[in-house]
């Protein structure tokens, strides 16, 4: 994070990331291994955003990119405008299909798979 804020872009007055909560950085992190007060001067140019703990939508872009790669980008593309033109073009295809990405969990699914997430209720 120092190394990101004060060489790799020390520029912007607010760098955001965006965290899924599998591999979460904390905050605290810094003032473990800084001075609170570098830590503190790093944090004001940090902001974090977390996903949703049970649902992240960061996998859906991940599935969004799996799809372009599969798609699009199986292939040798030569140059950078050409590589544009392409996703630009896919782009355009996938959004006009209004694709949408499809759960493969039935709620009895998810309950099963997920079950430690679901309070277990005594049958009356």
């Amino acid at each position: 994070m120092k190394s990101l804020v004060e060489i790799h872009r020390p520029d912007p007055e607010m760098i955001r990331f965006v965290i899924d909560n599998l591999n979460t950085h904390h905050p605290a992190t810094l003032y473990e291994n800084f001075s609170a007060e570098e830590a503190n001067r790093i944090l004001k140019k940090l902001e974090f955003h977390y996903t949703p703990k049970h649902a992240s939508w960061l996998n859906q872009v991940e599935i969004e990119f799996s799809v372009l790669s599969r798609q699009c980008l199986d292939r040798r593309i030569p140059s950078k405008q050409l590589l544009s033109e392409q996703t630009t073009i896919w782009k355009d295809q996938h959004n006009s299909q209004k694709a949408t990405i499809n759960g493969r969990f039935s709620s009895a699914d998810a309950k099963v798979k997920l079950k430690t997430l679901y309070p277990f209720i005594e049958p009356s």
